[in-house]
């Protein structure tokens, strides 16, 4: 019920995972009793436990709350005023890292291939990682000289400039993308995964060119939604771990 839920209502996968946790976690720190039988105590029990004992940040203790909200709320339909009345930590404000410049030349300068170009993107662009992995060829518009990120923050399309010195690596990115599409097709592997609605009204589209992945995956992997073997796009912990080695 809760999967089905978050899917009906978009919510990413990350979001479905990191709920779908939560609740079990709840369910489980209780003995595994029902959850319509358990109450504020016992939510703000285990949020206590997970504050004191699992030493957990403000921001996971924060999602654990907004996980339990959604279960009751939108998943058991329960009206509970003491929902809204258990105490929210507030996150402490910090001042953002800002690298300077030379120290952003420096760590591309231990980056290389699509992971250098990936960094180069974000920064030149202001994209997030996920913004950026989920790139379809269609969204790079070389004539106008724009990117279009799809479903960004807020779940809205914007359009940022494309880079005009990145322009010369996006084309060979692309290229090698080509060849991994190529590949796909000649061994006759499942489409790219699509938006639901999408998928279902033009079931072929995932096996298009223009719906490619820019940073795609050089090998497949279960999709953990409908469980078919594709490629996906590169991972974030891919590119994270190929960052933190090149700050390092």
């Amino acid at each position: 019920q809760l999967r089905e839920r978050i899917r009906y209502l978009h919510y990413s996968l990350r979001t479905e995972q990191a709920y779908v946790n939560w609740v079990r976690a709840f369910i489980r720190f209780h003995g595994v009793r029902h959850p319509a039988t358990l109450g504020s105590s016992e939510v703000e029990a285990f949020l206590s436990w997970l504050a004191n004992e699992r030493k957990v940040s403000v921001s996971t203790h924060r999602q654990a709350l907004a996980a339990l909200l959604f279960f009751y709320g939108k998943v058991l339909c329960t009206d509970l005023p003491w929902l809204q009345e258990i105490g929210r930590p507030r996150p402490s404000r910090r001042l953002p890292v800002v690298l300077t410049p030379d120290e952003v030349v420096r760590i591309l300068g231990f980056l290389e291939g699509e992971h250098r170009l990936f960094a180069q993107l974000l920064y030149g662009t202001g994209m997030r990682i996920s913004e950026g992995l989920q790139l379809r060829v269609k969204d790079l518009d070389f004539d106008h000289g724009t990117i279009i990120v799809r479903e960004g923050k807020g779940s809205k399309d914007r359009a940022l400039m494309l880079p005009e010195s990145l322009a010369p690596s996006l084309r060979e990115q692309l290229s090698r993308a080509r060849a991994w599409w190529l590949k796909d097709q000649a061994e006759g592997r499942s489409g790219v995964a699509l938006p639901d609605a999408l998928e279902r009204k033009y079931p072929r589209a995932g096996h298009s060119w223009p719906w490619f992945w820019v940073f795609a995956q050089h090998t497949h992997s279960t999709d953990p939604r409908s469980g078919v073997v594709r490629r996906h796009h590169m991972y974030d912990q891919t590119f994270q771990r190929a960052f933190k080695r090149a700050v390092e």
